[in-house]
């Protein structure tokens, strides 16, 4: 049995945060299962002060849900939640879509997103399934921090890992018509064109709803 340290403070909560995170989303930690503090001090190797952070940040995202004599419960992902997110991303990944193209245009931009899509090709390319999904993760969170727009990256924060929740139980889509499509709204933001940025955003997300749904359907409950 592993000793625990008792190193604490926001480094070692994040690091939590993410290990829990990722249990969830590859299924290590299944819907409905009880996460004990106590195996995941020893399987961390960490105090539970830090544990504790990450779980509270995890049910402000739906990752779990806590209950009294039960703690913390791995949330149930279903139909309903994908398509709501769904809502959402149209809404707000449309926006920032348009703010960063506005942003490169107005010159506030590097060329962060060049990179990330260019790590996307080389897994793409290679077929690292894991780099893949975390590079269009990735698309999406440096679409949003290019925008510039604290409010904006602030709400969309507790988005992303259910982003990547989604991307994760999708992984069956074809990723070289995902890549295309990134790349092309790439290409859009960095000509500071927000109304083209914008219509290719929404169509991107619109694109994959449909898909997602009908390839979850027998995989998640409806609500």
């Amino acid at each position: 049995m592993s000793t625990a340290r008792q190193e604490t403070g926001p480094s070692m909560a994040q690091s939590a945060y993410l290990a829990i995170r990722e249990g969830i989303i590859h299924g290590t930690y299944p819907p409905s299962s009880r996460i004990r503090e106590r195996e995941l001090s020893e399987d961390l190797r960490m105090s539970r002060i830090p544990i504790r952070e990450a779980l509270r940040q995890l049910e402000v995202e739906g990752f779990v849900a806590t209950f009294p004599n039960r703690g913390a419960v791995v949330s149930q992902l279903t139909l309903k939640d994908v398509a709501e997110l769904f809502d959402l991303r149209l809404s707000l990944e449309v926006l920032a879509a348009r703010q960063a193209a506005q942003a490169v245009a107005e010159g506030r931009a590097d060329d962060t997103l060049r990179r990330v899509v260019a790590e996307a090709h080389r897994a793409t390319t290679a077929g690292e399934a894991d780099a893949i999904r975390q590079a269009n993760t990735d698309f999406h969170a440096e679409t949003i921090a290019m925008t510039g727009n604290a409010l904006l990256i602030a709400t969309m924060a507790p988005l992303l890992g259910r982003i990547r929740w989604l991307f994760a139980l999708t992984s069956d889509r074809d990723p070289h018509a995902e890549y295309a499509e990134h790349a092309t709204l790439c290409d859009a933001i960095y000509s500071g064109n927000p109304e083209l940025a914008g219509a290719l955003a929404f169509a991107h997300i619109e694109h994959g709803r449909a898909p997602s749904l009908a390839g979850l359907a027998d995989v998640l409950p409806p609500s």
